[in-house]
């Protein structure tokens, strides 16, 4: 079968005899995967060092367009973490100003500037793989009361968490669009800038962007939650539409921002299915290119001096845009989400407060353990069915392999949470055929979690997490293992961004869960691929030969007691008198 065979290489020599064939979409996207595996003798290929002299930017602006700075909404006691995963429990609030402006304080805003011997960088509420933020939002919206007068796109500006106005735009053009959407619906959506992760981590940046694409997913529909709207991802659109509604659709280069996905909030009405919503949103080609000939205000400031190219990342870029919308059946039916489960906390915890305190921890203390009904309450709230998970349309495709080392009242070992009952068997025929799946004590019935192997697993752990030893100093770590070769034959290579942004999602709700548990996280993109294949003992990993490729392994991440640097001096994300970009 195809997903047997071992993927090209990307620097295949042409056979003689006549020129090669390009490759298809689908295969450059696993040669791509291929070349970008971490292997103990082989690190994927990047600079080796850090060129400071060509340091990104961390913030995109648009010079020259209109400013409309938002309200910093500090965080309420009210709505409730819990409450977040609980339909209806939180009031939907009116569309206004103070809306848009929490909406994206809770998302995609700074939350704090660190500070160190005068060097000083900030930090944001969406997390980032080392903190480079690829990620730019924008405001798609009807007019605003205090906030837009006519319908408008903006850019978002995290550094001084303010609107930049790229394009006013004629209210039938915007009337036009908002036939397609549910009554009182906004858009947001999301670009990624390769750069800005290629310049540190070379080939293998496309993963991290996608990545970070999921941590925004899930920080914005969370953050919608908090508010008491919905939110759905919109793919009816082809990358390329998506691109001119964004604006970006004119940029080129090393610095070009490449259109990710839109997201439709709405608040909510009645028993409305996000399907209904993600199948409703197509475009004819006129309205297209009305909004392509729309004036835009403003020009990109420049990131970085010079760049040293990465064609992979460009090439695959290109390999996993969608030309076209999705089949019909590619809209899943959600599950139901599970019962509710309470965790053992010792009152109410504000999920705002949750949301803008988030941190990624860069030391776990080896010492601080969790409860193992705290445990299944966090595994719980990864579960598909419920909020951030329902907007994605797709039938969940990711699972956790599970390192538990502190988890009291639950034996050390290597678990396995099954997120999706129906692929339990395929997993079963995937995995070492020792692997115990025992369910461990106290486990709901609904939570399809299994002890495959017990032991001391702490060094497997860290040597798969390129040896980082905050893999095996948490309470517990995580592989994601996806669903791979089966998903990009069927929906095709645009499927591999989706891929990521599932796990990405997955590791944005870990990060809450364990502020909200009083531990930290972290997302842990450095990880030997096949290391993991082996220690899961899939068949094509036990033994020399062609690769198994029903599962990869796309992300890791930890959930300990962190270690804080006393050094390090913590700042308000927005001082009174302003902060600038540590680069001007």
């Amino acid at each position: 079968m195809w997903f047997r065979s071992k993927p090209p290489s990307p620097a295949q020599p042409k056979p003689a005899g006549g020129p090669a064939a390009s490759p298809s979409p689908l295969e450059m996207v696993l040669a791509y995967h291929a070349a970008t595996k971490h292997y103990p003798h082989r690190y994927a290929r990047a600079l080796g060092y850090l060129d400071w002299d060509t340091q990104p930017d961390p913030f995109r602006r648009y010079l020259g367009a209109p400013l409309l700075p938002l309200d910093e909404v500090p965080p309420t006691p009210a709505p409730a973490y819990d409450d977040l995963f609980r339909p209806g429990a939180v009031p939907p609030q009116p569309l206004d100003r103070r809306f848009v402006s929490q909406l994206f304080y809770d998302s995609l805003a700074l939350s704090a500037w660190k500070e160190y011997r005068g060097s000083r960088w900030s930090l944001r509420v969406n997390p980032s793989s080392g903190n480079l933020h690829p990620t730019e939002g924008y405001l798609l919206s009807g007019p605003v009361p205090g906030l837009l007068e006519r319908p408008a796109l903006c850019h978002y500006a995290p550094s001084c968490h303010a609107l930049e106005v790229r394009a006013e735009l004629p209210e039938p053009l915007w009337n036009s669009l908002a036939a397609r959407l549910p009554p009182g619906a906004l858009l947001v959506g999301l670009t990624s800038i390769y750069w800005r992760e290629s310049w540190k981590y070379g080939e293998r940046a496309f993963r991290y962007c996608m990545h970070d694409v999921g941590h925004a997913v899930a920080a914005v529909t969370i953050a919608a939650a908090a508010l008491g709207w919905q939110l759905a991802l919109a793919e009816g659109l082809a990358d390329r539409d998506l691109a001119v509604l964004l604006g970006v659709h004119g940029q080129s280069g090393e610095e070009a921002e490449h259109p990710d996905c839109l997201l439709v909030l709405y608040p909510p009405h009645g028993s409305l299915p996000a399907q209904t919503v993600i199948a409703g949103l197509r475009l004819e080609r006129a309205l297209v290119e009305a909004w392509a000939a729309l004036p835009l205000a403003g020009r990109p400031n420049v990131l970085s001096p010079e760049h040293h190219p990465w064609p992979i990342v460009q090439a695959v870029g290109e390999a996993t845009e969608r030309s076209e919308p999705p089949p019909a059946d590619y809209v899943s039916q959600p599950p139901a989400p599970p019962p509710p489960l309470a965790p053992p906390r010792p009152g109410p915890v504000s999920a705002r407060q949750i949301i803008r305190r988030r941190r990624s921890a860069v030391a776990m203390d080896g010492v601080t353990g969790l409860e193992r009904d705290a445990f299944y309450a966090m595994l719980a709230h990864v579960l598909p069915g419920q909020m951030p998970f329902t907007a994605l349309p797709w039938a969940p495709a990711v699972h956790l392999a599970l390192f538990v080392h502190r988890v009291r009242g639950l034996a050390p070992g290597l678990y396995l949470l099954v997120r999706d009952p129906a692929q339990r068997e395929e997993l079963r025929s995937a995995l070492h055929p020792a692997f115990a799946w025992q369910r461990p004590e106290g486990c709901p019935e609904w939570l399809d979690l299994s002890l495959l192997a017990p032991g001391d697993v702490r060094l497997a752990a860290q040597g798969i997490a390129c040896g980082q030893e905050i893999a095996g100093h948490g309470a517990f770590a995580v592989g994601m293992v996806a669903q791979f070769a089966e998903r990009l034959q069927r929906h095709g290579a645009w499927f591999y961004r989706r891929l990521h942004w599932e796990t990405g999602a997955i590791g944005q709700v870990l990060y809450l869960e364990a502020e909200a548990a009083g531990l930290r996280g972290t997302g842990i993109g450095c990880f030997f691929d096949d290391s993991m294949h082996a220690l899961l003992g899939m068949a094509g990993y036990r033994t020399p030969g062609d690769p198994d490729l029903r599962y990869q392994t796309l992300y890791h991440f930890t959930v300990g007691g962190p270690v804080e640097d006393p050094r390090l001096r913590t700042l308000p994300p927005y001082p009174a008198e302003g902060v600038a970009s540590p680069q001007g």
